[in-house]
């Protein structure tokens, strides 16, 4: 008798999905099988991206127990191109070497196939009609897009595939070793005369992932009282760029690298990293537009860090997406 209890303790511990597991384990655990199967990784690949989340104990889809999505996975598919397999473009992929990618470049004097690098059409995971990863810190993102075999973004390429042209890299690096705050600001006025949104001219409400709302209760951002109350990835058909790039606005906010020195810029080699950048905005921004999020607007550090600092900033509505650099 003794000798079967031991054996059923035994069973129990085996980290089966659905068997010992939290709803956030088992959350994560789908997340993984998704990854592997979407994007072809291989089993250290997994291993790393398996480790990256397990460090950090929060990464992932947001609390289950407090999300309340306003659209199901299954309500995009319904909606999405094919189910959301439509969203697959062969040229890009080509172009990319990686499925659900975007090449970056300027086709007022480019051609895609001019490309030298590429950005994910999606949100983390990077898979249409899925939720998108959030409470990662700005160094995990680093570390999970490495382990995919890409790298974190730099700002002006986000902004470029935002706006719909890949332009040249104007960080004033000059300005910024001093003030990330001054360099983002004259950033700013250069482009305000000219500001756009990935789907047009003017902000527009309904078209982006935009109509969530905060949980009840959720004020300064914990775990057990803020749902990452997001909408599956491409839930928005026309909440896209003219380079290809989707939910560039509303859904989570994301994760960027800004350079503050020609020696941490992510799209030229760089594994010093400049400090973190947010990109576009959330899922509540139809309802409450808490700062601006126009394609080339950049953050005056917002919750500034070094981007491979420990304690860079996370919460339930911060994600990321990754870039890759082209041969």
């Amino acid at each position: 008798m003794m000798r079967f209890a031991l054996i059923l303790v035994a069973f129990l511990a085996v980290p089966v999905a659905g068997i010992g597991q939290s709803a956030f384990e088992q959350q994560n655990a789908i997340l993984f099988e998704q990854l592997a199967r979407e994007h072809d990784l291989t089993a250290s690949q997994m291993t790393a991206i398996r480790s990256i989340f397990a460090r950090s104990g929060f990464v992932g889809q947001g609390n289950p127990a407090v999300a309340r999505h306003p659209m199901s996975t299954a309500e995009c598919r319904a909606r999405a191109p094919d189910g959301g397999a439509g969203y697959a473009n062969r040229q890009f992929e080509r172009i990319c070497g990686a499925k659900y990618m975007a090449p970056l470049y300027d086709p007022r004097s480019e051609r895609p196939e001019d490309a030298t690098a590429c950005i994910d059409q999606f949100e983390f995971p990077n898979i249409p009609c899925t939720y998108p990863v959030v409470w990662v810190r700005a160094v995990e993102a680093a570390q999970i897009c490495s382990a995919m075999g890409k790298r974190i973004c730099d700002a002006h390429e986000w902004e470029g595939a935002c706006a719909g042209a890949l332009e040249p890299p104007d960080y004033r690096f000059g300005i910024g070793a001093g003030s990330v705050s001054g360099a983002a600001k004259a950033h700013n006025r250069e482009y305000a005369a000219t500001k756009s949104w990935s789907y047009g001219p003017a902000y527009q409400r309904g078209i982006c992932a935009a109509a969530s709302q905060k949980s009840p209760g959720c004020e300064g951002g914990g775990w057990n009282r803020c749902g990452s109350n997001t909408y599956p990835t491409g839930a928005f058909p026309n909440c896209r760029s003219t380079l290809g790039a989707y939910d560039l606005h509303g859904n989570a906010a994301e994760h960027m690298n800004l350079p503050l020195q020609p020696d941490q810029m992510a799209s030229q080699g760089s594994t010093s990293l400049g400090v973190t950048e947010m990109k576009g905005s959330w899922f509540i921004f139809d309802r409450y537009r808490a700062h601006e999020d126009w394609c080339r607007w950049r953050a005056p550090f917002w919750h500034g860090s070094r981007v491979l600092a420990a304690n860079s900033h996370s919460n339930y509505h911060l994600g990321f997406r990754c870039c890759k650099s082209l041969d």
